[in-house]
C-alpha cells in the first residue's frame, strides 16, 4: 500500500523539520514548503493526501493558501496550525473548508490523531460526486437538505450508481461528520455471521467466539452506519435491526443486557423493497422505518451529460502520479459517450482503467475498449451504411446491440418515437414495446 503523502507548509525552518520528523516516523511521505507560493507549486505538480500549514506566514498566509488550495482542488484536506491569539482566524478557516486546526504549542499525540482522523476521510473526499447533469444536481440539493437530520435514509439505485458515495456525502455534510462512518455490505457476509458483525457478541456465545467483540452499531456510536444491499437481510435479522432502530439500543449475540447506541442509519438497495414487502420477503414496518427519507440515484444512461466529465475524471484518477497524459481518439470518444452502461459509473470507470492499460502512444482507440462497448457501435455503423453486420470473433450480446441502436435512434430524433421507428424500420407500436422492454425513457411523441 502506498504511503500517505503530506505537505508541510511553514516559513520557520525549525518548525518544518520538527513536523517532518514527527510525521515521517509514523510512516508518512512528507514534503516541506517554506511558503504558500512554494506549496502551490508542489500541489500543481503532484498529488498530496493532506496539507498541514501554519496560519501566520510571511507573504501568503495560511488562510490565503487554504483559499488557493480550495480553488485548485476542493477535495484537498487542510489542517491549520495556529497561535492562541489567532483562533478566530482558524474558526474562519473551518468555515472555508479546513478540516481542523491545532493550537500551538501542539501536543504530538493530538497532532497525529488529527492527521489520522483526516486521512480516514480521504477515500470519501477522493470519490466526491462528479456531475454536471440536472438529474444529479437534484440529488446533491437533496443531500444537503437531509444531511443535518438524524433520520434514517433509504438510498435506491442500480448497481454501480454510487450509493455508498452518496451515503458518505450525507455523512460528511451532517452534524456527525467528525465522528466515525462505518459501512457494511449485507450481501457480502454470511448470514450466520452478519448478526455478530452488526451487534457484536459475548465471549463463548458461539464456536469461535474466544473473546467479546463490539459490533458495528457500537463502533459507529455517535456517527453513521451505512447498510448496503439491505434487501439481502433475512427476516429474523430484519426484526433485530428494526428493534435497534426503534429502541436505539442493541444486544450482543449471547448477551443479556441492552446497550444504548446513538447511530444514524443509512441504507441502500438495488431491489424493489416495496414489492418485497408485498411478497412477505421484507418487513413492512422495517421498510417504513428505513424509508423516512429517500434518495433515488438515476442510472448513468439517464444522465448522459455526466459521461464526458466522469471520463475525464477517471482518466486523471488512473494516471495520477505518472507522466502519462491519455487522450481519446474521436471514435473512442463517440463510443464512450453513446454507450448505455448497464453497470453504470462503476462500469465506465472499469472501462477507462482497462483502456489506459491497453492503449498505445497514450491514445485510447475503440480496440482498447471492452468488447461489449464496441459491438453496438459496429452494428450501428453497418446499419448506417446499409451494410451486412459482421459478427466479431468474440461474439455479441444481441440485446445490448438492439438496445444501443434504439438509444442512438432516439437521441438522433430528440426522442420522437415516430421518427426513431422510421430510422430503425420498425412500427410505432413495436418501438414502444422495445422501449418499455429495455426501460428506456421516452418523451411524449409530438
Amino acid at each position: 500500500m502506498a504511503r500517505k503523502s503530506i505537505l508541510v507548509v511553514d516559513d520557520e525552518k525549525n518548525q518544518r523539520e520538527i513536523l517532518e520528523t514527527i510525521l515521517s516516523s509514523e510512516g508518512y511521505d512528507v514534503t516541506t514548503a517554506s511558503s504558500g507560493e512554494a506549496a502551490m507549486k508542489f500541489v500543481e505538480s503532484r498529488r498530496f493526501d493532506l496539507v498541514l500549514t501554519d496560519l501566520k506566514m510571511a507573504g501568503m498566509s495560511g488562510l490565503d493558501l487554504l483559499k488557493e488550495l480550495t480553488n485548485f482542488d476542493k477535495s484537498i484536506i487542510v489542517i491549520l496550525l495556529t497561535a492562541h491569539g489567532s483562533v478566530d482566524s482558524a474558526v474562519d478557516a473551518l468555515r472555508l473548508g479546513a478540516f481542523d486546526y491545532l493550537q500551538k504549542p501542539y501536543d504530538q499525540a493530538k497532532l497525529l490523531e488529527t492527521v489520522s482522523r483526516a486521512l480516514n476521510k480521504l477515500s470519501a473526499l477522493d470519490t466526491e460526486i462528479i456531475s454536471v447533469s440536472p438529474e444529479m444536481d437534484k440529488v446533491k440539493k437533496l443531500i444537503l437538505k437531509i444531511a443535518k437530520s438524524n433520520s434514517t435514509v433509504l438510498i435506491r439505485g442500480e448497481s454501480g450508481t454510487g450509493k455508498e458515495l452518496i451515503a458518505r456525502s450525507i455523512h460528511l455534510n451532517s452534524l456527525r461528520s467528525n465522528q466515525v462512518f462505518q459501512a457494511v455490505n449485507c450481501a457480502a457476509i454470511n448470514e450466520n455471521l452478519l448478526e455478530s458483525e452488526l451487534f457484536g457478541h459475548e465471549k463463548g456465545s458461539f464456536t469461535g467466539a474466544v473473546s467479546e467483540k463490539k459490533g458495528l452499531f457500537e463502533i459507529a456510536d455517535g456517527g453513521t452506519l451505512f447498510l448496503d444491499e439491505i434487501g439481502e437481510l433475512d427476516i429474523a435479522l430484519q426484526a433485530k435491526l428494526l428493534r435497534a432502530l426503534q429502541e436505539r439500543e442493541i444486544r450482543r449475540v449471547g448477551g443479556v443486557k441492552d446497550i444504548p447506541v446513538d447511530v444514524r442509519v443509512l441504507a441502500a438497495t438495488n431491489r424493489d423493497l416495496l414489492k418485497m414487502t408485498e411478497e412477505k420477503r421484507f418487513r413492512e414496518d422495517l421498510y417504513y422505518r428505513l424509508n423516512v427519507l429517500s434518495i433515488e440515484i438515476p442510472p448513468l444512461r439517464e444522465r448522459n451529460s455526466d459521461i464526458p466529465v466522469l471520463t475525464d475524471y477517471f482518466l486523471k484518477k488512473h494516471t495520477r502520479g505518472t507522466d502519462r497524459e491519455i487522450k481519446l481518439s474521436p471514435e473512442a470518444k463517440k463510443i464512450i459517450e453513446n454507450y448505455h452502461y448497464p453497470g453504470n459509473v462503476r462500469q465506465l470507470e472499469s472501462a477507462i482503467e482497462r483502456a489506459i492499460l491497453l492503449c498505445e502512444n497514450d491514445v485510447i482507440t475503440p480496440d482498447d475498449l471492452p468488447p461489449e462497448m464496441t459491438a453496438g457501435d459496429r452494428s450501428a455503423a453497418a446499419a448506417a451504411g446499409n451494410e451486412q453486420f459482421i459478427l466479431p470473433p468474440e461474439g455479441v450480446n444481441f440485446e445490448d446491440v438492439e438496445r444501443s441502436l434504439i438509444m442512438q435512434a432516439m437521441e438522433r430524433t430528440d426522442h420522437n418515437i415516430t421518427k426513431a421507428a422510421k430510422l430503425l424500420g420498425l412500427t410505432f407500436r413495436t418501438l414502444q414495446y422495445r422501449l418499455e422492454k429495455f426501460g428506456i425513457k421516452k418523451d411524449e411523441d409530438a
